[in-house]
């Protein structure tokens, strides 16, 4: 790229060669002498944030980009001599690739506490797909990329698999009283599920465009449970189940079979993958999965086109630099406190402890994910 040579021209473009990146900055090394007059080439998949003097300065579409710097090539040199002829006006440029990357897996680590009406506490096991693209590129950058180099996939997946658990634990102790109806509630845990991780996912300029469950499974003597629930709505007269089983275990013991001891095990709770609804507002906006020409204001409702950087009914700023974290209203630049309910920037979220077992989760969580005690 030659940065930092002393008479040439930069040309900055990049290309994904992994498929996994989201983040590339442009010197790969840190900052650079880019000088007035580089050449910055945009891909269609792609947007870049142009930083000066440790701030982004704008953020670029698609196209052949002017940049202009304080550096001039020579003279620049000559007046950095104090400074070892280094440039104090460092610049760099951040690609974001803003195409969508599908199949991320979340699941749960250790199993769920999870307090069912009529089988009481017991843990479960829950595994799926989400797909995530980036809507809002340099609040993704302030907020989660900060100054590193690159940022793939494999950074942003175990945080957001965080997430991902916790509202799924908080949704299952609000809406499931047994998982024994669980089928029956499958689309409206997929649709609410998916609406209230789009509010977590923006907070740091993401967004989700589909969840898949692919499996909520129960421990092993649970589906034995399960399994001999089934048997007796079947079998209305307990005698003639209890031959059965009998007749089965004998069954399996004239065969010599030893697998019989692991009978329940593999039963599980299967969920049809569901493809969570799109979210509406910014994640329309740039028609990036839905090759739509306009998006929704955040702050008046009214639609915007994808390349304006200010609403036309209400004046307010679509680029977002920053995002409260309360109240999620985008803030200025140099803002220090929330205009809409004066939480200030600096000031993180912090942590909820359980009062039962001491476990950390989200702020906002509602049920430990643990014990399954509600906060």
């Amino acid at each position: 790229m030659g940065s930092n040579n002393l008479v040439f021209l930069e040309n900055l473009e990049w290309f994904d060669e992994s498929g996994k990146e989201l983040v590339h900055r442009l010197p790969e090394t840190g900052s650079g002498e880019i000088k007035w007059g580089a050449q910055l080439t945009v891909r269609e998949s792609q947007v870049a944030v142009f930083f000066y003097k440790g701030k982004a300065v704008e953020a670029f579409g698609p196209g052949r980009h002017t940049l202009k710097t304080g550096n001039i090539p020579i003279l620049t040199k000559i007046a950095s001599l104090p400074w070892a002829m280094n440039s104090p006006l460092r610049a760099e440029v951040y690609f974001i690739n803003m195409k969508v990357f599908v199949n991320l897996k979340w699941g749960t680590r250790d199993p769920v506490a999870f307090k069912d009406e009529q089988l009481g506490l017991i843990r479960l096991r829950a595994f799926g797909m989400f797909n995530v693209q980036v809507v809002q590129p340099v609040l993704f950058i302030n907020r989660m990329v900060g100054t590193q180099g690159v940022f793939t996939t494999e950074a942003v997946e175990e945080y957001l698999n965080l997430v991902i658990v916790s509202r799924f634990n908080d949704f299952m102790g609000e809406r499931i009283d047994s998982i024994l109806n669980l089928p029956a509630k499958y689309d409206e845990l997929s649709k609410d599920l998916a609406d209230r991780l789009q509010v977590d996912f923006m907070q740091f300029g993401l967004g989700m465009t589909g969840i898949y469950i692919n499996s909520i499974t129960p421990p092993a003597e649970v589906q034995q449970a399960i399994d001999d629930k089934s048997r007796m709505n079947v079998f209305t007269d307990m005698n003639k189940l209890m031959q059965m089983k009998a007749a089965m275990a004998m069954e399996k013991a004239a065969a010599g079979d030893t697998a019989g001891q692991g009978m329940g095990a593999g039963l599980g709770l299967m969920m049809p993958a569901m493809l969570a609804q799109y979210f509406t507002g910014h994640m329309s906006s740039g028609g990036q999965a839905g090759g739509e020409d306009h998006f929704k204001c955040d702050e008046c409702g009214h639609i915007v086109p994808t390349d304006a950087k200010f609403c036309p009914a209400c004046g307010h700023q679509q680029l977002v630099f920053q995002k409260c974290v309360t109240c999620g209203k985008n803030l200025t630049p140099n803002a220090r406190f929330c205009s809409r309910c004066g939480q200030a920037v600096e000031e993180k979220p912090a942590h909820r402890k359980c009062p039962n077992c001491g476990a950390e989760g989200l702020g906002d969580a509602k049920f430990c994910g643990q014990c399954g005690e509600k906060y």
